[in-house]
Formats: C-alpha cells, structure tokens, sequence
C-alpha cells in the first residue's frame, strides 16, 4: 500500500476534526441535560498554566487548515492570539475547518511534499519541506491539542470514550 501526503494529512486531519465536531456537540447537549453553563467549558484548563479549551479547539485547526496554509505561503506561524470565542464559535470554526478541507484535492497537497518552507516564532526560524513540516510538527500538535480537548470536556463528565476521539476510521468496505 501507497500512501500519499494527502492520505497522512488531509484525510486523518478530517477524520479528527469530524470527531471534535461530534465531540463538541455532545458536551454541549451534557451541559444542556445537566443545567451546566456550557460556556464555563471554554475557559476550562488542566493546570492554571495551560491554554484553555478554547485555544485547544483553535489550534487543531491551525496545525491542520493553517498548516497546509503555511506549506503553501512558505511560512508558518503559530497563531498566538488569545482571543474569545464563546462555544457556538468554537463548534462554527471547527464546522468551517471540515468545509474547507473537503475543497482540498489531493494533487495540490501532494504537490507540497518537497516545497521549501519554514516555520518561524519569535526569533525562531526552522527550514522544512511542506512533507516533513506536516508529517513531524503539524500532525503531532494536532493530535496534541485535539486530545487535550478531549480530555478537558472528559474530566467535567461529559460521557466520551476512545471511539468518539478516533471518529470515523477508513475501513475496509
């Protein structure tokens, strides 16, 4: 079996974000159900040092969206910005994270196997290729962040279990 840059990125990148979709609503019908403040989630953190849920939910979209993005302008820049959201947004910006992947054809991702790029924060500046970029910085963040997501509405009861992360997997049909 072959597999393609755009099998290893786009297709797990979907796969995932499908699942943070389903995840998301069912936090959000948890909190219904239980009389809990579902915006009380987006601020929620692991350790006081952490980001919040929210920028957890962000930033699976910007190591999968805003990855292939930076692969294509040259440069990656980790969006920093702290902004609000509240979780309607949230759930709005992970919907348009799915639209916008399924627009992306597989020879354009394949195309940024070799390209030149860098990855710059602060002072930091890295060269990679589009290929190792996605394969060793974007897909580990990604699944980082999404797992933490994952985790945070898990520790408030929210009833998930190990499927509902792995979403829906290419099965053999």
């Amino acid at each position: 079996m072959t597999i393609s840059l755009y099998d290893a990125t786009v297709l797990t990148y979907t796969q995932t974000l499908g699942a943070l979709d389903r995840i998301l609503k069912r936090g959000a019908a948890h909190c219904s159900e239980h009389g809990q403040n579902v915006e009380e989630l987006v601020e929620l953190r692991l350790f006081p040092d952490m980001l919040p849920f929210r920028y957890q939910v962000l930033a699976t979209i910007t190591h999968s969206l805003g990855a292939l993005d930076g692969v294509r302008s040259g440069m990656f820049t980790p969006n920093t910005t702290k902004g609000s959201h509240d979780y309607a947004e949230l759930q709005a910006a992970v919907s348009e994270a799915l639209d916008a992947l399924g627009k992306v054809s597989a020879d354009e991702v394949n195309a940024l196997a070799d390209r030149d790029m860098f990855f710059q924060t602060g002072d930091v500046k890295l060269p990679f290729t589009g290929g190792d970029f996605l394969l060793t910085f974007s897909l580990p963040n990604f699944y980082f962040h999404g797992s933490i997501a994952y985790g945070l509405l898990r520790s408030k009861g929210v009833p998930l279990g190990k499927r509902d992360f792995l979403g829906r997997m290419r099965i053999k049909r």
